[in-house]
């Protein structure tokens, strides 16, 4: 074999780079969704979260904050400000967390943690995000598990808000319906120490109403400490012997997550094994993480709407089956390790073997 004696002339190497932009145009084109492993069960989930969805809507009865706010009128955004605001919240989060694909999110984030069937699941959810306080039953149940869910009945800016509609009023709305089959074991007011301080005497006797009127068990301790060891004895009285699976958070109530400095020591998203850290109080998720319980923590949907490549736009809510939860796009590997060897041969020839040689040699050479 004649190898080329000098240089190559910039001509063969404009060629090849064509040649290459032509492959890796194929490869790119090779491209296609795969379905990822528990669609059915991530697609159920989903459904479900946008029939309660619905459903909260049209109990709502045009009580929603102004159309301005909830710009495809969901119901599902409350008021900035009412007697039951527990603390400030963000608009665009809220509108961020309208979408039912989270509840897929969910059940890949409860198979991840390995809950299953017949698993029980302890919860801890305030009124800041309704939909994902439902999509959060709702993807429990669609794996199998049960739900041991404790709720604080406050919401912060733009959450179940409204007096006459609170998460426990849309909770029982969802069992009603036969949408969800489980609902709250117990619920406190939420709020500072988790008994509502700082709201006027007005706010917290609604939302004592709220849980009475729904027939909750109502937590009531006269310290945040207390109210957590509360809540303990209600995951274990509900449990009857049982370990729970995996406890599931949702939002920043206190007697749950403990303190706020709790998102620089907990990640967004699901923790098999919580290691010991500077925990200024140890909320309901520290201290079954401390158990060797795996948590799942969603204080906001941001985070997972970007690591799970959701639609992230709140209008129109996003159609059901969005997201790398459900399809992830993934090359055709033959073709590409063929195309990839076949460009490795070309340049080989071009660059090493002296072709003008085997081209124009005479006859007899």
């Amino acid at each position: 074999m004649k190898y080329r004696p000098g240089r190559v002339h910039s001509l063969s190497l404009a060629a090849l780079a064509v040649v290459g932009l032509g492959l890796f145009v194929i490869a790119e084109r090779s491209i296609e969704p795969v379905v990822q492993p528990h669609f059915a069960t991530k697609t159920e989930a989903a459904e479900r979260t946008r029939l309660a969805m619905q459903a909260i809507r049209e109990a709502r009865f045009g009580s929603a904050a102004p159309v301005v706010n909830d710009p495809d009128e969901t119901g599902l955004i409350g008021p900035e400000y009412s007697l039951i605001t527990t603390d400030r919240g963000s608009h665009v989060q809220k509108l961020r967390a309208l979408d039912p694909n989270l509840a897929g999110v969910f059940v890949h984030l409860l198979k991840e943690a390995g809950v299953g069937e017949g698993d029980l699941v302890a919860v801890g959810y305030t009124g800041a995000f309704p939909v994902m306080n439902a999509a959060a039953l709702i993807s429990i149940e669609a794996v199998g598990a049960a739900p041991v869910p404790v709720a604080s009945v406050g919401a912060s800016m733009w959450g179940a808000n409204d007096p006459d509609l609170t998460w426990l009023d849309m909770e029982r709305v969802l069992l009603e319906r036969g949408i969800i089959s489980h609902r709250s074991v117990a619920a406190s007011r939420g709020g500072g120490g988790d008994r509502a301080v700082g709201l006027s005497p007005e706010g917290r006797r609604l939302i004592d109403e709220a849980i009475e009127r729904n027939g909750i068990a109502r937590i009531d301790e006269p310290t945040l400490e207390e109210s957590i060891a509360r809540r303990m004895e209600v995951y274990e009285e509900h449990a009857e012997g049982e370990d729970y699976a995996c406890y599931f958070n949702v939002g920043g109530g206190l007697a749950s997550i403990g303190s706020a400095q709790i998102g620089k020591l907990v990640k967004d998203g699901l923790t098999k094994r919580l290691e010991a850290g500077n925990f200024p109080v140890r909320g309901a998720l520290v201290r079954m993480g401390y158990r060797g319980v795996p948590v799942i923590h969603v204080p906001r949907a941001d985070e997972l709407i970007d690591r799970y490549d959701l639609a992230g736009e709140w209008s129109p809510i996003p159609e059901v089956g969005t997201g790398n939860v459900f399809f992830r796009d993934r090359y055709n590997v033959p073709l590409a390790g063929v195309l990839a060897v076949l460009y490795a041969f070309l340049i080989f020839v071009v660059v090493r073997i002296d072709i003008k040689h085997y081209l124009f040699r005479r006859t007899g050479d």
